[in-house]
């Protein structure tokens, strides 16, 4: 049996860490894995075996396309084709997709030759740039055009940006043809919420199932990390933690800006994931960490918060809460997109988004025990329970095997 997966990259971000994590799965039930990435990444050892998709030249025309004609998705048109040709060297038992989005791919060369294969095909939606005209997320701008036809996009100048045109009507009509061309397809959605929205898009002809993201109990587990609060001058501090691949409004930065201006000495916000520029417009009564690619250094900082924070305004599922959650430290989530589906259990609180002095409520509520605080044993057990990757990514296996 013989598993590939595509994703945009492998080891970097979480989508890297969880097709790599699939894979290792795999070979440990006897499979070989093989697994196709974009550009970025893929500097760590991975078991399976890898098949970079172009290079760095690629990468840039691709995104030289979106940002003028914005089609995003249709460039990288000779790396798809080699990609292919691949494909039918290895003769894969299952294909499992993942973000197709990413300046490496040419969706439309890769589903046709999809929908002439016989082979059973996986799709991992991490996000919605599947179903839209345009955008990998809508919540911010509000916007649900995607249900019927995507035009005049309101989130043409973000991810993936595009200058001058507007090309989602076309976008929208060409995707709903290419991704309704496979047959034997089967949809994986991260979250209730974005399976929900996925059976209200073209994409509800096709089954659909959610399977949660996993993490590594073994690395995000309460660790010691008096060396970090010592460094940071932390001591006595209540620390508000916020981690972020990038930082951006929808992520929730302006939201910490503003929560920074409402507290008192008594805390400190801790944010990571911050760029050398973001630093220079932040407060100095935020304390500013660039992204940690270590999961052992970024589960030391979990482990010293005591209370992490999730403001962002979209985001189908982040594994951020999980991570903090298996590291004993409780979530603060706004409600939005399958953020609130990992606050379970009583292991953290959910308030309504941009609801800043709600936010700032029951901070100070969590401090002075006024609301309940799920107990350091409470939070591994539901870690435990509910977020363990060995289990996790057991049911893709077993979907493998039923589709098969």
């Amino acid at each position: 049996m013989k598993l590939l997966q595509i994703n945009t990259v492998l080891n970097n971000s979480s989508t890297g860490k969880i097709v790599d994590q699939i894979g290792d799965l795999c070979i440990d039930n006897g499979w070989e894995s093989y697994i196709a990435h974009g550009r970025r990444g893929g500097k760590a050892s991975s078991r399976s075996k890898v098949i970079q998709i172009g290079g760095r030249l690629n990468f840039y025309w691709h995104a030289l396309i979106t940002r003028i004609f914005d089609k995003h998705g249709f460039s990288s048109t000779r790396v798809t084709r080699h990609l292919i040709s691949k494909i039918k060297k290895i003769n894969p038992t299952v294909i499992h997709l993942h973000n197709l989005h990413g300046y490496y791919l040419n969706v439309e060369v890769l589903f046709d030759y999809l929908a002439k294969v016989k082979i059973p095909i996986i799709w991992t939606l991490h996000d919605c740039w599947s179903f839209t005209g345009h955008c990998s997320h809508f919540e911010y701008s509000g916007c649900y055009r995607w249900k019927s036809l995507c035009y005049e996009c309101p989130q043409k100048n973000l991810y993936p940006a595009s200058v001058f045109f507007d090309n989602s009507r076309a976008n929208f009509y060409q995707k709903k043809a290419l991704f309704n061309s496979v047959e034997n397809l089967t949809i994986v959605s991260v979250s209730c919420w974005l399976n929900s929205h996925v059976n209200q898009s073209f994409l509800s002809g096709y089954k659909s199932v959610v399977i949660h993201n996993g993490i590594d109990l073994d690395i995000f587990k309460p660790t010691f990390c008096n060396k970090k609060i010592k460094k940071y001058k932390l001591e006595g501090k209540v620390i508000i933690l916020g981690v972020a691949n990038v930082w951006s409004n929808e992520k929730g930065l302006n939201d910490f800006i503003r929560l920074s201006k409402l507290l008192n000495p008594d805390f400190v916000i801790i944010l990571v994931g911050v760029s050398k520029q973001q630093q220079k417009k932040i407060p100095n009564n935020i304390v500013c960490m660039e992204r940690i690619t270590s999961q052992q250094k970024l589960a030391e900082i979990y482990s010293c918060a005591d209370l992490y924070l999730n403001l962002t305004l979209e985001d189908s599922y982040p594994t951020t809460n999980l991570e903090a959650i298996a590291c004993g430290t409780p979530v603060l989530t706004y409600n939005t997109g399958g953020s609130v589906e990992s606050i379970i259990n009583g292991c953290g609180y959910v308030i309504d988004k941009g609801d800043i002095n709600s936010v700032k409520k029951n901070i100070y509520d969590v401090k002075n025990k006024v609301l309940r605080t799920p107990s350091k044993g409470q939070l591994l057990h539901t870690a435990r329970k509910n977020f363990n990757k060995n289990s996790k990514f057991l049911e893709y296996f077993k979907l493998y095997n039923d589709v098969l």
